[in-house]
């Protein structure tokens, strides 16, 4: 009760201290009107070219730019990182003639078969990420960016590139080691611990990249990494940021939306909408929920021990930012418009979010202070406008451009801020900058202005990947199963092939590739008389994953906190607002929106999981 008493202080204290905020910077600047959004979007542009010629003239074929000293380091593989992670940014602003230079490059020059150990997720949300998408778009006439003499030679390299990455997998949860060697495997000294998004953030790319070859091991292992961590989820439905992967043993117990977390709720949802897999939505369905009760704590959220929801960190992390966008997504505006209205306060504090903002002190976080380059607030703002057309968006907008213009801008590209108070420079451009940074700061104005872009315009609906990489709802790879028994209009090669020929070619790919012996994998082909396999009812529902061992923790049967009511002050805009919320976050406007409905008593398995409609068609934002 004491604990819960001081967090109703320190949430009074927060929106005190943020309302005073908005009072001291005065009479709001005008609103942006279409013609200045028309010059911040070829602003922005301005600023990706800056950052792209200076790593091309200072840095390339080095993985990243030093922007200060003009001159390249190699920091992931040395496998020319921020020209892969920039393809599709190229290809999104129409500049067809360095587009079509650097995918003529990389199909000559790039190989992966060097002794590099590299990062798993890193690896494969920035390079393969990248190389998928820019096949995408070069090998396909209504992206309007067909390359003719392309011949499928990035595919050929990401095919490659994953299949280094698989023996990773190896290990008797299904979560992978954090890094693998691309010559020789995984090292056996390799480190057993590794984060929830790093095992949990690899179904789009993997998924995507076994539709385009046909071979489901990809979408199989990182299907099963998924499984293995929501298998060892909490009675709270929730999950830790580190765990050991061959006992499946959280090592660190805090659960939150941010760091070593993040992307694991976010590919949950994208998975779904963009392979149609109900399963990723009934677990994305009980994680959002217990997110939303345990961990918001409106407008912000914390960081909680998994068992028993304690409050371990009332931190603001940066990486948070991306929520607000996700829930857009999801339908769920409201709290995502005043979650959003709480972390952009913290930019406009200090011109950059830090990576930790200390919500019971109000200052930024010890050892957190630096500001590189992340795009996850600007994401977010995207997202918000193109649900509400609210034209503050395009104002914060604005105030992004003006911080990294007169903050980050340095001599060859933009630099890291060490401080965000004291707005310190740091010799250092991730490559992250150009691949989501500027692409959706362009894309926040060009909506406001035309929309006359590949994302926005264009033949597909898409789905951006953790790293902005663009990945389209085609029906190569958003029908191949659920719809390849419609007329065969969409069966790739083996979907029509007879049942015991399927079989066997399974059989002899299992015996030859042998990578992940310690539990079922779903079957992505095994297809009867034409038909596709259709998730089980088991599978539907959750009832096949793995069970952790047993273990002797203390606080395994710990009940779940009971829910009582307090009043929290909300930031708004303008005013003040009070409401009645419980203590874990909930509220009538902050309910989860997903639900599961139930059949009919008669028949248990008529079960089936619905996405609730929002209120207005312009909610339910994939794309377009």
């Amino acid at each position: 009760m004491e604990s819960n008493y001081r967090w109703l202080l320190i949430s009074i204290l927060i929106s005190l201290t943020f309302s005073s905020l908005v009072l001291h910077h005065g009479v709001l600047a005008e609103s942006v009107k279409p013609e200045e959004a028309k010059q911040l979007r070829d602003e922005v542009r301005g600023m990706f070219y800056h950052a792209f010629d200076g790593y091309m003239n200072n840095a390339f074929p080095l993985d990243e730019l030093r922007p200060l000293s003009c001159q390249g380091e190699d920091t992931l593989g040395g496998y020319a990182l921020t020209l892969i992670d920039s393809l599709d940014t190229l290809a999104l602003l129409g500049d067809r003639e360095r587009f079509t230079s650097s995918v003529e490059w990389i199909g000559k020059n790039l190989q992966f078969n060097i002794n590099k150990t590299v990062s798993v997720f890193e690896t494969t949300i920035r390079v393969l990420g990248g190389l998928l998408s820019a096949h995408l778009i070069a090998s396909d006439y209504a992206t309007g960016m067909r390359i003719p003499s392309y011949d499928n030679e990035l595919l050929v390299l990401a095919e490659d590139l994953t299949r280094r990455m698989l023996p990773a997998f190896d290990t008797p949860t299904g979560i992978p080691f954090g890094s693998v060697n691309l010559m020789y495997g995984v090292d056996k000294h390799e480190s057993k611990i590794t984060s929830t998004a790093g095992g949990g953030t690899l179904s789009l790319e993997f998924g995507v990249l076994s539709r385009l070859t046909n071979d489901p091991v990809f979408e199989q292992v990182a299907k099963n990494a998924v499984r293995g961590l929501w298998a060892r989820r909490s009675n709270l439905d929730l999950v830790g940021a580190h765990i050991n992967v061959f006992t499946g043993e959280w090592t660190q117990k805090d659960a939150g939306i941010g760091t070593s977390i993040d992307s694991f709720y976010e590919y949950l949802l994208k998975a779904y909408i963009l392979f149609g897999d109900e399963e990723y939505l009934y677990i994305f369905q009980e994680a959002y929920r217990s997110a939303m009760q345990y961990l918001h704590k409106d407008p912000w959220y914390v960081e909680v021990n998994m068992d028993s929801a304690a409050i371990v960190w009332p931190v603001f992390n940066s990486l948070q930012a991306f929520w607000p966008g996700l829930q857009v997504l999801a339908g769920d505006v409201d709290p995502a418009i005043r979650t959003h209205t709480a972390f952009f306060s913290v930019w406009k504090r200090y011109g950059f979010t830090p990576e930790g903002f200390n919500l019971a002190t109000l200052s930024v976080q010890y050892g957190q202070k630096s500001y590189p380059l992340r795009p996850e607030l600007i994401e977010s703002t995207y997202w918000l406008y193109k649900a509400t057309k609210d034209p503050r968006y395009l104002d914060a907008g604005r105030d992004f451009v003006a911080s990294l213009q007169y903050g980050a801008k340095c001599p060859c590209g933009y630099c890291h801020i060490t401080d965000v108070e004291l707005h310190k420079q740091e010799d250092h451009m991730e490559s992250f900058f150009l691949a989501e940074t500027v692409k959706y700061l362009w894309l926040l104005f060009d909506l406001a202005v035309d929309s006359d872009n590949l994302v926005d315009n264009g033949p597909y609906k898409y789905i951006f990947s953790t790293e902005g990489h663009l990945l389209p709802l085609t029906p190569q790879i958003s029908l191949a199963r659920e719809h390849c028994s419609y007329l065969g209009g969409y069966c790739l090669s083996n979907f029509t092939k007879p049942e015991q020929e399927v079989l066997e070619e399974e059989s002899n790919h299992n015996e030859r590739s042998n990578i992940y012996p310690y539990h079922e994998s779903f079957p992505v082909t095994g297809l009867i008389k034409g038909l596709c396999p259709g998730l089980t009812h088991a599978q539907k529902y959750g009832l096949s994953y793995v069970q952790p061992e047993k273990t002797d923790r203390e606080d395994v049967n710990q009940p779940k906190p009971e829910t009582t009511s307090s009043s929290i002050v909300l930031i708004s805009d303008t005013v003040e607002k009070k409401q009645q919320v419980d203590e874990e976050g909930f509220s009538s406007q902050s309910e989860p929106i997903m639900t599961i409905s139930g059949g009919s008593s008669n028949d248990q398995n008529s079960q089936e999981l619905t996405l609730l409609e929002s209120e207005t068609d312009d909610r339910r934002l994939y794309s377009s």
